[in-house]
């Protein structure tokens, strides 16, 4: 039946790290066929084959998903990715297996109803790769340094400068009088922090190469806070800007609005969803701490955290602020709101 089947074909597609499981539908909801294949770009082709020209595909934006949605766009198939939120309810099922999974998605895909995440592009996927990498060394360096605090602590070594690991800090780490483990401890610490730097260096060089000429890029650093890193977070993670509406849907999916739970009569609104991407939440709110009270931004901070009385309620909302206007940034190449108008004479 499956081999003379000529409507329109869907497959869902539960992928694994080393196994994956397709099951393909026909227009009704038919079942045409249900396999099990090892991860090989070969034996995919051979099961999409059978699935007629151009067949609508559906896989989960979960582990190892970059292969196979391009090797799937290869094949002349038209991929889908699921969201991982939107199909959570596969796991309030008695039965939950790698069949099931699969049917259900090709079947959400089948009635309009799957959640849709996007693809981003091959060549925003690498600059992706190489901004978390760096974003990865840094988290790394300062687990080191909080290490390394944490053994001066034991010895009761105190450290009257700001930064441990500036010129004096260094002397001071050269001078240190404490029983061997514990500086051989921090001589380890101190190496290991010296490889992050020249890491950190380096991924900070490959990114600069690709965004030196992004419009985008350039203009967003143009907004009080964001400089060339925090800049290259946004251009790599927020990828595309048109495929957001607007400014209110990007502050959406980064997670810095208030979830809503609305019945009936009832309306609850609460914490912030933080249901997006990690490192643009961090980028935003990180860029709006710095900024002095007089700046529009900071003011916006200052006013909601003195209302609220709890200042990261206050950065939050500067945050959205700030994101807004690096849509603008991201779509426009310029940000309107940052030009003031010249004073009449």
């Amino acid at each position: 039946m499956s081999e003379l089947y000529e409507g329109r074909q869907f497959v869902g597609m539960d992928l694994h790290r080393r196994r994956s499981v397709l099951v393909r539908m026909g227009e009704t909801g038919e079942h045409l066929e249900t396999v099990q294949i090892l991860n090989d770009r070969d034996v995919l082709a051979e099961v999409i084959s059978r699935a007629g020209e151009s067949p609508d595909v559906v896989l989960e934006a979960t582990y190892g998903w970059y292969w196979a949605a391009d090797a799937l766009a290869e094949l002349g198939a038209t991929v889908h990715l699921a969201h991982p939120l939107g199909v959570k309810a596969f796991s309030y099922r008695r039965v939950k297996n790698d069949q099931r999974d699969a049917a259900d998605l090709a079947d959400l895909l089948r009635m309009g109803r799957l959640p849709h995440a996007w693809i981003a592009p091959p060549e925003t996927r690498e600059l992706r790769e190489l901004v978390r990498r760096r974003a990865k060394l840094v988290a790394m360096r300062s687990q080191c340094k909080a290490h390394v605090h944490a053994v001066l602590a034991k010895g009761g070594v105190w450290a009257p400068m700001s930064d441990l690991f500036g010129v004096e800090g260094n002397l001071l780490l050269d001078k240190v009088t404490m029983p061997a483990p514990y500086k051989e401890r921090i001589a380890s610490l101190r190496r290991f922090i010296e490889g992050f730097d020249a890491e950190i260096d380096l991924f900070t060089g490959l990114v600069q190469r690709r965004l030196n000429h992004d419009a985008g890029y350039t203009a967003i650093q143009q907004i009080p806070g964001i400089g060339p890193v925090l800049a290259a977070v946004f251009v790599a993670e927020i990828g595309d800007v048109h495929r957001f509406p607007g400014p209110a849907q990007l502050t959406c999916w980064a997670g810095l609005t208030p979830s809503h739970r609305e019945s009936d009569t009832v309306v609850h609104r609460g914490r912030i969803t933080k249901q997006g991407s990690r490192l643009v939440r961090w980028a935003a709110i990180e860029s709006v701490k710095i900024l002095p009270k007089t700046s529009h931004i900071g003011a916006i901070r200052e006013q909601v955290a003195h209302r609220r009385g709890n200042r990261n309620i206050g950065a939050v909302a500067a945050a959205r602020r700030q994101l807004e206007l690096v849509f603008y940034g991201l779509r426009d190449h310029h940000i309107r709101a940052l030009r003031h108008p010249p004073r009449a004479a």
